[in-house]
């Protein structure tokens, strides 16, 4: 297969961004970051990105009048730059169907919870202040909602009892850096695919060929 083109979207530190960057300098990952964007100027993010080479862009959202303005000067740096996928790694904007419409199923979302529990934002939080015993973390594809895409795999992770939001968020992340360089992986494979023909609720019947659907799944 094809080695993966990838645009990195971040508005804060970036760890996931580097650990995709990481898998891909141990040859653990075939793929290329094309271009990294952030819509914070002050992203730690930023700075990982230019360390390993990889072209970092501020596109600040705050300088649009509106939503999609901004997400066109995006989507115009991306294909400036070659890119065919998108990762959201810690990217805090909710996209708008002309994002979405600008990469069809191929925007990947990470987010530190077992979808559909918990979206938006501090998942982490929301996890204990309900009282769970178990969260995790989920990759999927971005649709129209918030976290609510196709699944493509999830990792479990026990809640302690003597987690706060700041133990339970690191352990998370860990978990969040290993699911998310194994969905790529699958995508580089061309084992991730989506069948768009109409369905009942216009979700694409997605399938990730020659693994078991829930192999992201795994406890500590």
């Amino acid at each position: 297969m094809a080695t993966l083109e990838l645009g990195v979207l971040i508005s804060g530190r970036g760890s996931n961004l580097q650990a995709i960057l990481d898998a891909i300098s141990r040859g653990k990952l075939d793929a290329r970051v094309r271009v990294v964007i952030s819509n914070c100027p002050a992203a730690p993010g930023l700075e990982r990105a230019r360390s390993a080479g990889v072209p970092a862009n501020v596109i600040d959202h705050r300088d649009f009048r509106g939503r999609e303005p901004f997400e066109l000067a995006v989507i115009s740096v991306l294909r400036e730059h070659g890119c065919e996928w998108v990762v959201l790694a810690g990217f805090m904007r909710v996209l708008t169907p002309t994002f979405l419409a600008a990469f069809p199923w191929r925007v990947i979302n990470i987010h530190p919870a077992l979808c559909p529990a918990f979206p938006g934002v501090d998942a982490q939080a929301q996890a204990l202040a309900y009282g769970s015993r178990v969260t995790g973390c989920t990759v999927h594809l971005v649709d129209r909602g918030v976290d609510t895409g196709p699944i493509l795999a999830q990792s479990v992770v026990p809640v302690l009892s003597e987690d706060t939001r700041e133990s339970l968020a690191a352990r998370l992340l860990a978990r969040e850096h290993e699911l998310l360089i194994t969905v790529l992986g699958w995508v580089a494979e061309g084992r991730v695919e989506v069948d768009c023909r109409p369905t009942p609720d216009e979700r694409p019947l997605v399938t990730v060929r020659g693994v078991v659907p829930v192999l992201g799944l795994c406890t500590e």
